[in-house]
């Protein structure tokens, strides 16, 4: 299936010679944020989900939350895109740190940013930490979605080469650099959508129900069904995910982090793992 036309800026306007343009990912960003708020407003304002019939935050505070979710969302991202993706550039190059308009986040580093942020709103306010994690574990699938459909649309991260009949034909030389396969033929997974599936509906859909079940009355369950259902989603989909390029040689030609007698795990594996087990731990101390 050849790659749609799609352009990832929706639109742009140009002020005294300089061009300001909103792009999909932007907008992915934005409406998953404030999306997000909006939920967590609706679910804080329903005392009787919560534990005692008490919501853990009253809706006026979720401003600050919302502040220090943005600020722990941009850093953490791109600190850990730089931190465990491209060191070794950032070290040589330090102003492209900055740069974010030229991509390059990771959502490990994203959520380690959510947590600090968490962990300060929780500690300036006197919020139950696990309260509060239900709570942004809730909206989270809704931003992972949409974050990965914008992937998809700006033709990045896509995954393997695949004869599959869903297989795409992104554009571009990176994606089009397959070996026995002529230059424009050559179609990849669209792992973007894999994990929009997972990640975002199919993990969605899950928390909702323990919602309706009232799981929101044992803090910790819902945080522990996200990390684990995310972090088994993120391991599932980098089987067929392309590896960064700068983790692929001559003699690892899959770009794993760890490897051993053809097989080892990715990078996005690798940082997987903690998740699925802390996300298990979770489960199991809030069903005792």
């Amino acid at each position: 299936m050849q790659f749609p036309d799609i352009s990832n800026e929706i639109f742009s306007v140009t002020f005294f010679g300089v061009t300001l343009a909103l792009r999909w990912y932007a907008l992915a960003y934005i409406a998953g944020i404030l999306g997000g708020w909006r939920i967590a407003l609706a679910l804080v304002r329903r005392p009787a989900l919560w534990p005692a019939d008490r919501a853990p935050v009253e809706p006026g505070k979720l401003d600050d939350l919302l502040t220090a979710l943005i600020l722990g969302i941009i850093l953490g991202g791109r600190l850990g895109y730089v931190l465990f993706y491209q060191p070794g550039h950032f070290l040589a190059h330090p102003a492209d740190i900055v740069k974010i308009w030229e991509g390059g986040m990771s959502f490990h580093g994203g959520f380690l940013g959510v947590v600090a942020a968490g962990l300060w709103f929780c500690r300036r306010h006197g919020v139950p930490i696990l309260q509060l994690a239900d709570l942004m574990a809730l909206v989270a699938p809704l931003g992972l979605f949409l974050g990965r459909i914008a992937n998809f649309v700006n033709a990045e991260l896509w995954g393997r080469p695949t004869d599959l009949p869903w297989g795409v034909i992104f554009p571009g030389d990176a994606a089009q650099d397959c070996p026995g396969i002529a230059p424009g033929l050559c179609a990849r997974h669209p792992s973007q959508l894999y994990e929009a599936g997972l990640e975002g509906l199919v993990l969605g859909l899950v928390l909702v129900m323990l919602l309706r079940r009232g799981a929101l009355k044992t803090p910790g369950r819902i945080t522990g069904t996200f990390l684990a259902g995310y972090g088994l989603a993120r391991f599932a989909v980098e089987f067929v995910r392309q590896a960064d390029q700068q983790f692929i040689t001559p003699d690892n030609p899959l770009g794993h982090i760890l490897h051993w007698g053809g097989y080892g795990l990715s990078m996005g594996q690798l940082l997987s793992l903690p998740m699925i087990a802390f996300g298990l731990f979770l489960i199991a101390r809030a069903r005792r």
